[in-house]
């Protein structure tokens, strides 16, 4: 017995079907379109470029979604419902055209026997992953996931049309008389629960599942849109609009706008950063990455894009005229000094967030903003003071750059008067700090006793800007930027060296090369290099076990992994890794120029002290290895302040590399 399920309701059944389906999508459509009217309001910005990239991307982060996999526990349900949100879309929409135009000569999806069994496996693997999710949230949730009576709606409505699908199925082979395991393996399962049931009863009740099944599709297309699970819609478009370049990258491409003087107003950002509100998953992910969060800072990466978010919806669709309608003020009233001023740049929250949000530079835009008003710590004001004058963050004389080489015993050239090889750029820390001076020294000596031909700018070295241009002076790293460009255009080199990973990573990634090919190397790299070659004796082999600490800059910022290891592998030290390292390595707390800033009143811990914890805990593993001057600093006083002080020894890999050598 077969018949058509729209005609439950008789003949309006079509008419019925055609007014719900044009108030549903009616009802979504507006929303969608003043959703899209708040982005075109936001400052023009070009993600538009690089289509077979983006598409590539596309691809890859939508439809398999390595991210989700960052955390086990949930990441094949999630990619099960997603893929059960696709197939179910997909046979909505074909089971709809097929209920609005009854003359079209095509079946229903669950009438095709292939399509049906897929559609059985889904509902079934999706009320399993949905049972996962709801166990989770109930009994086992993370730190920061968002929990809510919304979240919990939409999986209800996500399982009562996994129920209709199946219950529907059964009824139909009840009423058709016939059983069908294969193509229909658990529909046949209810048949067989249901064998006593009328042929006509099992009709009308498969018929009941089929227009169930629409309502709630048709009620969860008008929801979704004011619901949290806006994301579903909006992060595809996320992904596909990502930043293509560098991971954190702080240019605005394709605009003639000045995008120094930050945002104060929400306006003021750029479409795609109006579009991350509404792609937020609210997972809490990049929360639970964090370090300021874990450290007890006020700073929420996912609470920051949500407020964003929940400030434009309020803001630009309350309907109100702009001067009858209390704006609250983005910075201050939405968003807190404290949040922004926590943030370490590190990009844990980035590479973690399984919809492509860019928080950091969404945090340097705002800082923009309070630097350009003067609202920065007083550390901060004096730092930036001693940046302008002097040219370091240390507010010494630029002639005292390069004491350390008369102290050394070392003759380093002058790159500026004569031809060199490599461009040591020292860097302020480096340089100035009495507590890396030895390290600088053996790392020179490192260099000329491998022959490598090297030279210094000396006093003509400035900061490269990294943590400047973070803290949100655009303008003193442009300054700081042109200055070190006139500096290498009076020197000799074909490759630059850098101590400092934050320095590498500007030099590298945001100085202007003008297609010279100048390759900007750090320190690891190239004494890795040299031990491949055979050109440093190494005439002792080390014993014991290390652990090594990735810095942020050098690892998720520049993807410099293995070159570390391979020294300290090849000094013949056991390398213990921590249980984060590589890309999931726990920041020091140091960038984003919170090495400048006093420490936030109240915190739990701060994140070096956190990190020296996780390395002490290692099985006897007395020596913690870094490869950043900035880590040599906030390390070395952790130690002290964790208690840790004759357990745990915090050394420069150039320190073991000499040690090697002696």
């Amino acid at each position: 017995m077969k018949s058509d399920p729209v005609t439950l309701l008789g003949p309006a059944g079509v008419g019925v079907l055609w007014l719900l389906t044009l108030l549903a999508f009616g009802i979504f459509g507006r929303r969608i379109w003043q959703l899209i009217g708040l982005l075109r309001q936001g400052r023009p910005e070009n993600r538009f470029d690089q289509w077979g990239r983006r598409v590539a991307h596309f691809l890859k982060h939508v439809l398999l979604q390595p991210r989700l996999f960052n955390e086990r526990s949930i990441g094949a349900p999630h990619f099960l419902i997603f893929w059960g949100f696709v197939l179910y879309a997909t046979c909505f929409n074909w089971s709809l055209l097929r209920g609005l135009l009854p003359f079209l000569p095509i079946p229903y999806p669950d009438e095709v026997k292939i399509v049906s069994f897929f559609l059985e496996i889904f509902a079934v693997l999706v009320l399993g992953s949905l049972l996962v999710a709801t166990m989770r949230r109930a009994f086992f949730a993370p730190p920061h996931l968002h929990l809510s009576l919304d979240a919990n709606f939409i999986l209800s409505l996500i399982g009562l049309l996994m129920l209709t699908t199946l219950f529907g199925s059964g009824f139909r082979l009840v009423a058709e008389g016939a059983r069908a395991p294969g193509w229909s393996p658990f529909g046949n399962v209810l048949a067989e629960l249901f064998a006593d049931v009328p042929a006509a009863s099992a009709l009308k009740l498969s018929q009941a599942m089929w227009w169930l099944h629409m309502l709630v599709v048709l009620f969860f297309l008008v929801y979704l849109p004011y619901s949290k699970h806006m994301h579903l819609l909006a992060s595809p478009f996320n992904v596909f609009f990502s930043n293509r370049g560098r991971l954190g990258d702080l240019s605005v491409q394709g605009t003639t706008e000045d995008f120094g003087s930050g945002a104060s107003q929400w306006k003021e950002l750029t479409w795609k950063q109006l579009l991350s509100g509404l792609s937020c998953a609210e997972c809490g992910r990049c929360d639970r990455a964090c370090p300021a969060t874990a450290s007890g800072y006020p700073l929420e990466p996912q609470q920051l894009i949500q407020k964003i978010k929940k400030h434009i919806v309020k803001a630009g669709l309350s309907g109100k005229p702009a001067a009858d309608a209390h704006e609250p003020k983005l910075i201050g009233e939405v968003i807190s000094e404290a949040e922004l001023w926590s943030c370490t740049t590190c990009l844990s929250c980035m590479e973690r967030c399984a919809v492509w949000n860019e928080q950091v530079p969404l945090v340097v835009t705002l800082r923009r903003h309070l630097v350009t008003q003067g609202a920065v710590d007083r550390t901060v004001q004096d730092m930036l003071a001693n940046l302008t004058r002097y040219g370091n963050s240390f507010g010494k004389s630029d002639r005292m750059r390069a004491k350390w080489v008369q102290s050394s015993g070392l003759k380093i050239k002058d790159a500026r008067k004569e031809a060199v090889e490599y461009l040591w750029f020292v860097g302020d820390y480096a340089s100035y700090d009495p507590r890396l001076e030895e390290i600088t020294k053996q790392t020179a000596r490192i260099f000329q006793q491998a022959g490598l031909d090297f030279g210094l700018l000396y006093e003509a070295e400035r900061n490269a800007g990294n943590d400047v241009r973070r803290v949100g002076e655009e303008g003193l790293f442009e300054m700081l930027k042109e200055k070190n460009l006139q500096a290498f255009a009076k020197a000799k080199f074909k490759m630059i060296v850098t101590t400092d990973p934050h320095t590498y990573n500007t030099l590298k990634n945001e100085y202007p090369w003008n297609g010279d090919g100048v390759q900007v190397r750090h320190y690891t790299e190239v004494l890795d290099e040299l031990i491949q070659q055979g050109r440093l004796s190494l005439k002792k082999k080390l014993t014991g076990r290390v652990t090594y600490h990735d810095p942020c800059y050098l690892g998720r910022y520049n993807g410099v992994y293995d070159p570390p290891r391979r020294v300290l592998q090849a000094l013949g030290l056991e390398l213990v890794e921590m249980p984060r390292h590589r890309h999931r390595s726990y920041c020091c707390g140091a960038g984003g120029g919170r090495i400048w800033m006093e420490d936030t009143p109240g915190i739990k811990e701060r994140p070096a002290e956190n990190r020296i914890r996780e390395a002490a805990a290692l099985p006897e593993v007395p020596t913690f290895v870094v490869a950043c001057p900035k880590d040599i600093a906030m390390f070395r006083d952790a130690i002290k302040t964790t208690g840790h002080e004759g357990k745990l020894a915090v050394k420069d890999i150039a320190e073991l590399v000499a040690e090697a050598m002696e």
